[in-house]
């Protein structure tokens, strides 16, 4: 008699809670052994595009602009482009790179040949691509201490919290590469949530300036939290509302990365 298959997975059990061992380590490593070979033009890359615009615009504009919340506007700006630019660099890391691995090299499944987990591959893509971005704040924070734009040591404090960014906004990536079924479906990623994010979050100008209801709307966002958090700590200041800023950041992250499991398990595990 033919033997019967077994009967599918139920979808509730695509989202039960990650299972998470060390094993990820080794395919973080093997991330960064990937990139250390192209690790210069990447960092050249990811800090040349934030530093060129936030001294055109600071230098530009800020002749044209008073002060800005009682500082310069390049002071200003310096913490929103440090926000901004760690978004970026979490987003493109697990969307592209991310995709490319998974869906177009194939190299997550090779590595399931291994003794590792999916779990353990996709939470090692998160905390590879909150690494990296970290790594790209920190040069990009370097820059900005070398103009002058930071106020006291308490600027070195930003770095967890851009890692902490990056942790964020690489799981909401996650989440869209494991829907993707090419790279033209980050379009619509960029176009209707990172864009107007960029716009709303406080980067460039204060949200005071916003409606009210965009208010509203703009203060929920993620990147507002870390625009919050970064922009005081580079200008020698203790965040307003330091727990409630943290604590959504750190919410976003866990439930994101979770929705982003379960996506993946269903994509890849049939």
């Amino acid at each position: 008699m033919p033997r019967s298959e077994a009967p599918p997975p139920p979808v509730t059990a695509h989202f039960a809670p990650p299972r998470l061992s060390l094993r990820l380590v080794a395919v973080w490593r093997r991330n960064f052994l990937v990139w250390k070979k192209l690790a210069l033009p990447s960092i050249v890359g990811n800090l040349a595009d934030p530093v060129i615009y936030m001294l055109g615009l600071g230098y530009g504009l800020g002749l044209l602009v008073p002060e800005v919340e009682g500082v310069s506007y390049i002071a200003f700006l310096a913490g929103g482009t440090l926000a901004y630019s760690t978004m970026n660099a979490a987003t493109f890391e697990t969307l592209y790179s991310g995709f490319s691995r998974m869906h177009v090299q194939k190299t997550w499944e090779a590595i399931l040949n291994a003794p590792i987990a999916l779990d353990d591959i996709v939470a090692a893509e998160l905390v590879w691509a909150a690494s990296k971005s970290c790594l790209a704040g920190v040069a990009i924070l370097a820059v900005i201490a070398a103009f002058g734009f930071t106020a006291s040591p308490l600027a070195l404090a930003a770095i967890p919290v851009v890692f902490l960014t990056g942790l964020c906004f690489a799981a909401l990536g996650l989440i869209m590469t494991a829907l993707a079924p090419s790279y033209d479906f980050f379009m619509y990623y960029f176009t209707l949530f990172i864009t107007p994010m960029t716009l709303l979050s406080g980067v460039f100008f204060p949200q005071g300036q916003l409606p009210d209801s965009v208010q509203t709307i703009a203060a929920a966002l993620p990147l507002s939290h870390a625009v919050s958090l970064i922009r005081p700590l580079l200008l020698g200041h203790v965040p307003a509302q330091l727990g409630l800023h943290l604590g959504v950041l750190a919410l976003i992250t866990v439930l994101a990365f979770w929705l982003a499991l379960g996506l993946t398990r269903r994509r890849l595990l049939k």
